[in-house]
């Protein structure tokens, strides 16, 4: 009970520390904001340890976090296997080959009105369908490689991408259309001037929703079939053999990896759409 004890203390303590610091004169401040998340999350894994070791839980139900991090030290090259397989081959291919098919094919919507009224109830009702339903048949057309799990997570990724383009590319009000047209600009040229700026905010935003989107049907398509690698082969084979400190060192990687690339794409994001009102300050 005394490791119980100090998981309170230790919460208790730590909240008086960031509510000090979010209250504090230099909350605005950048090392302020980065490190009171930094405290919040080291102080849930502090709590974790402590919690778990004090009562006694069974690995089987939640490992201690110590004993992850030593088992994903001790497996380092299985689970960079795991992660290469998994997010470079299989989540990031589909990545870019959904979002880029889901921009062209908005761009396509916007521009002609008949496809746009036609495809984007198809599009919502596709967007609806659950992935434990579409990922079998997917690695049935495709094999059990990377192939099939970037076909997953480009269904997964294409519609809500196309749903987000379509919107952004039609946020230009009627009187900034009107305006293009008094400055004799064409179609071509109010579309790069205009409506493409216009919708980059829109773009982003599907492209951030993707990151996660992507991974997570990579690593369901490997429930499915897949070589003897990947995080969601190594995910239901160690489930399987109750080892749950190797499922968690998974999840760890493959949280770690997604914060990353959506990490990158807020970082293009600031670089690109610097001029949106949501990037100032």
């Amino acid at each position: 009970m005394n490791l119980v004890f100090g998981a309170l203390i230790f919460w208790v303590s730590a909240w008086i520390l960031n509510a000090k610091l979010a209250d504090s004169a230099l909350a605005d401040t950048r090392a302020i904001k980065l490190l009171v998340p930094v405290i919040f999350g080291f102080t849930i894994i502090g709590v974790w340890e402590l919690l778990v070791r004090g009562l006694s839980v069974p690995l089987v139900i939640l490992p201690p976090p110590s004993l992850v991090i030593e088992t994903a030290s001790q497996n380092l090259e299985i689970l960079w296997k795991d992660l290469v397989q998994t997010f470079i081959k299989g989540a990031f291919r589909g990545y870019v080959l959904g979002c880029l098919s889901a921009i062209f094919v908005g761009i396509l919507l916007e521009r002609f009105e008949f496809l746009r009224l036609g495809l984007m109830p198809v599009a919502s009702f596709m967007a609806a369908l659950p992935i434990v339903g579409t990922a079998p048949i997917l690695v049935m057309w495709f094999g059990f490689g990377w192939q099939s799990k970037a076909a997953v997570v480009v269904v997964m990724v294409f519609f809500p991408m196309l749903i987000n383009t379509v919107a952004g590319l039609r946020e230009s009000s009627q009187i900034q259309n009107d305006l293009m047209r008094t400055y004799a600009a064409n179609n071509w040229q109010a579309f790069l001037k205009l409506r493409l700026p216009a919708a980059m905010p829109f773009i982003f935003n599907g492209l951030k929703i993707s990151t996660t989107l992507a991974l997570i049907g990579a690593i369901v398509a490997e429930f499915f079939g897949s070589p003897t690698v990947g995080m969601g082969f190594r995910i239901s084979t160690s489930v399987g053999r109750l080892a749950l400190d190797m499922v968690w060192a998974e999840i760890v990687v493959a949280a770690v990896a997604g914060s990353l690339f959506y990490g990158i794409i807020v970082i293009i994001e600031k670089g690109i759409t610097f001029w949106h009102p949501s990037q100032r300050g």
